[in-house]
């Protein structure tokens, strides 16, 4: 595994949480992109975060990553700059699990949290896929393309109210 992490220490509380840098990397948003698509088995997910430049990149790094799972052709919708709460209204409509990203700077400490969703906006615990995925990455299984015809795509979305988010 390249850049390592606890898996046991980040790998918690309906995602991934961790102090950036140091236990937490834009890699590891890459693998939860991957592994949520595996384990949900699904080919569509929607990402959106709280507008900070961190979480941001953590998104993009999770959309990358869920396009390049497996077989799985994952299209996947980027929604940008949402609250949570808009982001579950989302995926009530979407019907697809989901991620929200977020960062808080206390200080020199930027926490980075990564909030992964069933389709039904159930928030990932040990007993519906959040095992599942921190045991992919503790044995260093992240989900790979099979071939170039299995790449999914980012969808960059602006959701109105129809979509069950702000207009």
């Amino acid at each position: 595994m390249l850049n390592p992490i606890d898996p046991a220490a980040v790998i918690r509380d309906g995602g991934a949480v961790g102090h950036y840098p140091g236990q937490i990397h834009e890699g590891v948003a890459w693998w939860l992109g991957a592994c949520l698509v595996v384990t949900a088995r699904t080919s569509r997910l929607a990402a959106a975060h709280d507008g900070q430049l961190i979480s941001d990149a953590f998104a993009d790094r999770l959309c990358r990553g869920a396009i390049n799972a497996q077989h799985y052709a994952c299209t996947v919708r980027h929604l940008g700059k949402l609250s949570e709460d808009e982001l579950l209204a989302h995926l009530g409509t979407f019907r697809a699990p989901g991620a929200w990203l977020s960062s808080e700077t206390t200080g020199d400490v930027v926490t980075v949290r990564i909030r992964l969703y069933t389709a039904q906006g159930a928030l990932l615990d040990e007993a519906n896929g959040l095992a599942a995925i921190r045991e992919l990455i503790a044995q260093d299984h992240v989900p790979r393309p099979v071939n170039s015809q299995a790449k999914g795509t980012i969808e960059w979305w602006h959701p109105t109210a129809t979509d069950g988010a702000r207009p």
